[in-house]
């Protein structure tokens, strides 16, 4: 293999070579575009379109799960329904004398992460080469300056770093104060952090009175259908929805390219199981996959430490809550890293409390590390049961399994009966959700909540919408009761992987591009052949009139084996012709030569290695079917080396 570490990363080739060779570009660009959108061209368009098929297979097939395509406009009602309309914010300041908007925990951490760089500059510590960026990009930036941190200073912004995600408004706002940070361009101060929803807001119809949005995820499409996919999975779990869509975000400020973006591919799994059987059938498989992860209680500590362990060691220190959610982790990172991802540039963070929903179990993010620190790529999270019951409480619709006991039973169970003609009054509009809150709770929270009444006289629970209620004796009365079952009825848990695939593209493209160790010019995206967006290029070695049977022959074979090829028979030399498709990840190129017309060979060429093989057109045609597939890997071709002389690499 090529040695890919010989020249540092470089950012700012990678943008052009992803401009020039129009892999994705602004939208609108000659309009003078618009923050947060953008196009993919032919390669970008391959690359993402490879790496969804890759995705539909190592999940959708081989899990054998319901692919479903819901709408994108959704019903203003479904949204408040499931918290979205409420609580779907994030944190934005102002700059109280130009305007400037900034989300607020972001600008926090990119003041203090400067900060902490200009510490090392003047504390003489080696900085690892950041990538070079031109003179109007930096601008944008916030400067750092080389200014020497107390140790405490230090200790404290890292400790801030560690834990950014789990601030709220108010606490951002005392760390905006605290820490004097200000205005980036201005230096002006900022306004208080306030909440800003990130949906896009529209109407239903002529008569503007359906409120509808764009999605912000693709997961309601799935909840409010789980009663359609139930039958169809014959009423039984556990079994896994998926989908692939857009989604639309209207981020506050959208920067980072592809990385923070108002409009957005998802490809998302809902995984219903029942909550008292959260174990998985096929978990020996992964367990022994190692991950690298940061627990919840490591980034509480102020750290950022990672540790590296089996799934099957995280799920049974209970440090991953559950089989079912260790399952999907650990299939998560064998995909990332089939893709492309590099393993050790990998890792997954658990949520900490204050960002977790109050109804999710667990939730644990893949984090992939690229010129921009580590970016969320992947969520998964164990939701529990609160998608399918909101839905049910709203509607009416009983969204629940119906399971078949294999005998009756007769015990005796707590039993919550409800006085109508004070619980109305008391809870008004509120009624119905509290209402089935109450007859969703199991066994010992109804006698926990019993023993309040005894004691106290009162108690409180969190309904599904997310708020507390108070309980009283007067509202309620909770006693044991016989029941005889013939049926066992409950709301199945959800276990949500949901990936942003234009995170992940980026991440592969950063984690791909490298350049040549003779040549720090000659810059190559290193795709697998699994994502790659052009599998082989055809180079004819003239333009002559007797290869011209012959390219469109080779051209005819691959694609009828599903592999995409390209012919590049322009004046240019066939060193810079494999060089200009060296940047746009090809990993194979095929050379027809005289020798073709004379003895019906060729020669095929690896990206990475640039070695050159011989064989039939046959036998290089089936070899690259085989390497494209991921059948055979490059050592194992078995043709004789090109010992002719080798071309301008």
């Amino acid at each position: 293999m090529s040695n890919r570490l010989a020249h540092s990363f470089d950012k700012s080739k990678l943008e052009a070579v992803c401009l020039r060779r129009f892999f994705f570009a602004p939208a609108f660009e000659i309009y003078g575009g618009c923050a947060g959108l953008y196009d993919y061209g032919p390669p970008g368009s391959a690359l993402q379109a490879n790496i969804l098929d890759a995705w539909r297979k190592h999940f959708i097939i081989e899990e054998e799960m319901l692919e479903v395509d819901t709408t994108a406009v959704t019903l203003g009602e479904v949204l408040k329904t499931s918290g979205h309309v409420d609580k779907f914010t994030d944190w934005m300041c102002r700059d109280t004398k130009t305007g400037d908007i900034f989300r607020a925990d972001h600008l926090v951490e990119a003041v203090l992460e400067a900060r902490l760089k200009g510490d090392k500059e003047a504390r003489g510590e080696q900085q690892i080469e950041q990538p070079k960026e031109d003179e109007k990009k930096k601008k944008k930036k916030v400067k750092s300056s080389a200014v020497k941190l107390d140790d405490a200073v230090v200790q404290q912004y890292e400790t801030i770093l560690a834990q950014i995600d789990n601030f709220d408004g108010e606490e951002l706002a005392d760390l905006i104060e605290k820490h004097s940070i200000k205005s980036p361009e201005s230096q002006n101060d900022l306004t208080k952090p306030v909440e800003f929803n990130l949906m896009f807001e529209s109407s239903i119809g002529p008569t503007g009175q359906v409120k509808g949005y764009l999605r912000p995820e693709t997961a309601q499409g799935h909840f409010v259908n789980f009663g359609r996919l139930l039958e169809f999975n014959n009423g039984r779990v556990p079994f896994a929805s998926a989908q692939i869509g857009k989604s639309f975000r209207n981020e506050i400020s959208p920067k980072q390219g592809l990385l923070r973006v108002r409009e957005f591919l998802m490809a998302e799994i809902e995984h219903y199981v029942d909550p008292l059987k959260k174990n998985h059938p096929r978990f020996n498989e992964v367990e022994n996959v190692q991950l690298q992860i940061l627990p919840n209680e490591v980034q509480v500590e102020g750290k950022t430490d990672l540790t590296k362990i089996t799934v099957g060691e995280a799920v049974k220190k209970g440090i991953i809550d559950n089989e079912t959610l260790g399952y999907f982790v650990a299939r998560i990172n064998l995909f990332l890293e089939k893709i492309g991802i590099n393993k050790d540039r990998l890792r997954f963070r658990q949520h900490m409390s204050n960002e977790m929903a109050h109804y999710a179990s667990d939730c644990w993010d893949a984090e992939i590390h690229t010129s921009y620190g580590w970016i969320e790529c992947v969520g998964c999270a164990d939701r529990s049961a609160y998608d399918l019951t909101v839905h049910a409480v709203r509607t009416g619709q009983p969204l629940v399994v119906r399971e078949p006991l294999p005998e009756i039973k007769i015990e005796e169970k707590w039993a919550p009966e409800i006085n109508k003609k004070k619980f109305g009054p008391t809870f008004r509009a509120n009624q119905k959700i509290v209402e089935s809150t109450i007859f969703a709770l199991d066994q010992p929270r109804l006698e926990c909540i019993k023993k309040d009444f005894d004691s106290q006289g009162k108690s409180d629970i969190q309904a599904a919408d997310g708020n507390k209620y108070d309980l009283t004796p007067e509202l309620l009365t909770i006693e044991k009761k016989t029941f005889k079952e013939t049926k066992r009825e409950f709301t199945p848990n959800v276990i949500e992987p949901s990936f942003g695939i234009g995170r992940i593209l980026y991440a592969l493209l950063e984690h791909s591009f490298y350049a040549r160790e003779q040549d720090e010019g000659r810059t190559v995206l290193g795709f697998p052949p699994l994502v790659a967006p052009i599998k082989a290029l055809v180079v004819p070695i003239s333009n002559s009139k007797e290869f011209e049977p012959i390219i469109k022959d080779i051209s005819l074979r691959l694609r009828k084996n599903g592999v995409a090829s390209r012919v590049d028979d322009s004046s240019a030399t066939i060193g810079k012709r494999y060089a200009r498709n060296d940047e746009l990840g090809t990993p194979y190129g095929i050379t027809v030569d005289f020798a073709t017309v004379k003895k019906n060979t060729i020669t095929l060429r690896e990206r990475d290695t640039t070695e050159q093989k011989i064989g039939t057109v046959e036998q290089v045609v089936d070899a690259i079917v085989k390497l494209s597939k991921g059948e055979i890997e490059w050592p194992q071709v078995d043709l004789p080396a090109y010992s002719g002389v080798q071309d301008a690499d």
